[in-house]
């Protein structure tokens, strides 16, 4: 990919197993101003980015049905668009529960794409395992088990109504230090001074998303002044993104497992930048890798040392 002449090109690459909302959210962008193109082949975009101007920001659609298809292309693409600097590139992963992607399956009667001559459940499996890697390194995930194509849509207005590109997306990924840094972050603090739930028998298997673990940590004395700190530089960085024409900023949250204090100081932290406009979207990596980050808030769970 050359160098874009001025300023940058925004492409959103639109991801996610079959029947979790891409057509519709790839036809949400294109009435949202987007130069859309679904089912694009992955080695064709690097060529289409070669042009000398794209007038439009562009969503591509990307998925299984693509013979070149595989999800170490989609991420090689992913990482070289982001090292690009003409280019403001974010992946965006279209989620939904196995059991709602199988009941819409039966509702239309469609043959699963990567399972033609078996059942649609035997597809769905094989797809969500394919694409676990993709979900994981999206900077934006939607789950879209509980909407309606209404709904989808009025979700991809809010992170993308502003079709030249201004519109800033935030994420906050909390992350156990352990496993590595989450793949893209912008910038990275270490929670790991706070005191620790994990020492503490009856909260050890909860997480930063259950409010006693919330609670302790937050008594930390240092807990409020770091999180005020960081939400003051989150305010005086984020103005700047928007004024350089960055589509996406990422920061990182880590603690040793990961699973109470870097996602207290997510939490925390997303709250306040939302109560300043600021559009947020929380991955909490240790979690979803065990399947606790969509319980609900006050649940019960085991965990390792956070």
């Amino acid at each position: 990919m050359k160098d874009q002449p001025s300023g940058n090109q925004r492409v959103i690459l639109v991801t996610g197993p079959s029947g979790a909302g891409r057509s519709t959210a790839i036809n949400a962008l294109e009435d949202l101003g987007y130069e859309a193109i679904d089912n694009i082949p992955l080695h064709l975009i690097p060529r289409l980015l070669e042009a000398e101007s794209v007038p439009r920001p562009l969503a591509l659609g990307v998925d299984i049905r693509n013979r070149d298809f595989s999800v170490g292309a989609l991420l090689d693409l992913q990482r070289e668009m982001t090292a690009h600097p003409g280019i403001a590139a974010q992946l965006l992963y279209l989620d939904c529960a196995p059991a709602v992607l199988a009941r819409r399956f039966s509702e239309t009667r469609r043959r699963h794409p990567m399972a033609p001559d078996d059942s649609y459940s035997e597809g769905i499996a094989m797809e969500l395992e394919l694409l676990e890697e993709a979900r994981t390194a999206a900077d934006i995930l939607l789950d879209t088990s509980e909407l309606s194509p209404h709904d989808l849509r009025a979700q991809i207005e809010g992170w993308f109504g502003d079709a030249t590109g201004q519109q800033l997306a935030v994420s906050l990924h909390s992350f156990s230090y352990k496993r590595g840094l989450p793949l893209g972050v912008d910038m990275v603090f270490d929670c790991r001074f706070l005191d620790n739930p994990h020492w503490e028998p009856s909260l050890r298997g909860l997480t930063g998303l259950d409010a006693p673990v919330a609670e302790y940590v937050a008594a930390d004395a240092r807990f409020a002044p770091f999180v005020e700190k960081l939400t003051d530089l989150a305010l005086f960085v984020l103005p700047a993104c928007v004024a350089e024409g960055k589509a996406h900023l990422s920061f990182g949250l880590g603690c040793t497992g990961g699973q109470h204090r870097s996602v207290a100081v997510a939490e925390t932290l997303a709250r306040a930048l939302a109560d300043h406009g600021w559009q947020v979207s929380i991955r909490h990596r240790e979690l979803e890798r065990r399947g606790l980050a969509a319980r609900e808030r006050g649940g019960t769970g085991e965990g390792a040392q956070a």
